[in-house]
């Protein structure tokens, strides 16, 4: 894990103590094939990754990382020549569609091409993260039907299209603007494209992956040496709300699973929307999971639920949240060692 106060290495950032970690992955020279098989590609991957987290734990001041002379064949290159064979057989998240992205669209609908629906110095993240240059990335692997960002969530084709070196150079100035990151909101089905775009990144402005968390343990592995702070959702705490309510299965196994890796590799700011009718079965296992398992993330305790999109049609969450339910779920959350509310 990383430190034990939450957010210390992307503090350290910030203050130009450390580098992101995909300047570090990009200063690691990697002489691969891009057309070799995924199998060698990862065995590659799998003998680097131990040399990127040496750099990153020894870094210092004094020894600032350096971007290879050659602009594709470092780490960062090598994940995003995994990533791209990956879309051909499309596993990014864990429904795990396993189509040709290239030629048609799975589940999320979402083709090979990123669409994006804004980007700007946002003000409303939390308060460590602010000002923050988010990119809104169209489309989305869950179907919630309470999402407040419907419009964008639900159309992966709205918005403009992404392309990789120009959202980069307006990543570079974001953060001469003053942006303390740059946070990518929902990129799992644009894996290939948050890497091609770090990939011409020249500041050193923390990556953060705003996330529902069910990417693919292949993501997960990816992720390692690109992602500084996970800001995650932990939405539901059984597998039954999920299903009726986001239409998406085995959440709760697959959630944790990567809440459990990136507590191991990254920070994590750890998001979790209290819903109404639901502290019970939902809020309480939750906090309850986090105490026991990754006690030192930094936990947003949100209140702010209103009925959106669909959620009329579904009588349990078709209104706000009352005094008493969020008293119930503080009366959790006290449990806690690092609540933000």
């Amino acid at each position: 894990m990383i430190g034990r106060e939450p957010l210390s290495r992307y503090f350290g950032i910030l203050e130009g103590r450390f580098s992101p970690v995909f300047k570090v992955s990009k200063s690691i020279y990697v002489d691969f094939d891009p057309e070799d098989d995924l199998k060698k590609l990862w065995e590659m991957h799998e003998r680097i990754l131990p040399e990127m987290y040496e750099l990153r734990e020894n870094e210092v001041r004094e020894k600032k990382t350096k971007e290879t002379k050659d602009d594709v064949k470092n780490f960062l290159g090598l994940k995003l020549a995994i990533a791209r064979k990956i879309l051909r057989r499309c596993e990014f998240c864990e429904r795990r569609c396993k189509v040709d992205r290239s030629v048609k669209t799975g589940w999320c609908r979402a083709p090979s091409t990123s669409y994006y629906s804004s980007e700007f110095l946002h003000m409303g993240e939390e308060e460590v993260l602010i000002p923050s240059h988010t990119i809104f990335f169209s489309g989305c692997v869950f179907r919630c039907v309470y999402c407040q960002n419907w419009d964008i969530s639900q159309y992966p084709l709205v918005g403009f299209p992404v392309q990789p070196k120009e959202l980069a150079g307006k990543v570079d100035i974001r953060h001469r603007q003053g942006s303390r990151n740059v946070n990518f909101v929902t990129p799992t089905p644009h894996v290939h494209t948050v890497l091609e775009i770090l990939m011409d990144v020249s500041e050193n402005v923390p990556v953060v992956w705003n996330s529902n968390m069910y990417h693919s343990s292949e993501v997960a592995e990816l992720l390692k040496g690109v992602v500084d702070v996970y800001l995650g959702d932990f939405k539901y705490g059984n597998d039954g709300c999920a299903e009726r309510l986001s239409n998406v299965r085995n959440y709760s196994e697959i959630v944790r699973r990567n809440f459990l890796i990136a507590y191991e590799d990254a920070e994590i700011i750890l998001r979790h929307l209290v819903l109404p009718n639901h502290v019970g079965c939902c809020t309480r296992h939750v906090i309850e999971w986090v105490c026991e398992n990754i006690p030192d993330v930094l936990f947003n305790l949100m209140f702010q639920y209103r009925p959106e999109y669909s959620a009329f049609e579904y009588p349990e969450i078709a209104r706000r949240l009352s005094g008493d339910e969020m008293l119930e779920a503080l009366k959790y959350a006290k449990k806690l060692r690092y609540l933000y509310t």
